[in-house]
């Protein structure tokens, strides 16, 4: 029996206020939100785990990419984006914990694990938030080490203040 076909993905990068934004989707929702510094970065990262991936080419991502470029202009205080992303079920009671922190706060790897009922798993939750695919839409910059100090962030501390002071600068708009 031959393999499926696998589901296309397109991506294209954009300039942001936090150096570039690659956006990556399928027909069913997006699969990859990152930041970085340079494009030609994002592009070959992105290549390594999608390597059928192709720029876009009529606009389909541009929706995505015009609310994603809002909530870092801090018009939008919410993300609510179809994703298509590969997980674990602890994986995706984790992103969905992160989903409901509320714009503008943050919570500690330790209330996230209290959050999904596994209090004991706060190691595992920061490990969830490591391998988060969808930067911004599952916002794991809203989780902080006890007693509110920086952690890890696959995108960079810098970009993770940054995120942190906009949204604390900002009143929560609606959706």
């Amino acid at each position: 029996m031959p393999d499926p076909k696998p589901t296309p993905v397109v991506y294209t990068i954009v300039p942001c206020p936090l150096g570039f934004l690659l956006v990556a989707g399928t027909p069913r929702g997006l699969c990859a939100v990152r930041l970085g510094d340079a494009a030609e970065d994002l592009a070959a990262l992105l290549a390594g785990e999608f390597p059928t991936a192709q720029p876009q080419e009529n606009g389909e991502l541009d929706p995505w990419v015009a609310s994603l470029q809002a909530y870092l202009r801090g018009e939008q205080t919410g993300l609510d984006l179809p994703l298509d992303v590969a997980a674990t079920p602890f994986q995706r009671r984790v992103w969905q914990a992160l989903q409901a922190i509320p714009y503008g706060q943050t919570w500690s790897y330790s209330q996230v694990a209290q959050a999904i009922g596994q209090p004991t798993a706060a190691r595992a939750v920061a490990s969830a938030c490591a391998t988060n695919p969808v930067a911004l839409v599952v916002p794991c910059h809203r989780v902080v080490r006890e007693g509110g100090g920086l952690s890890g962030y696959r995108w960079g501390l810098q970009r993770k203040r940054a995120l942190l002071a906009l949204e604390a600068a900002q009143p929560a708009l609606p959706l």
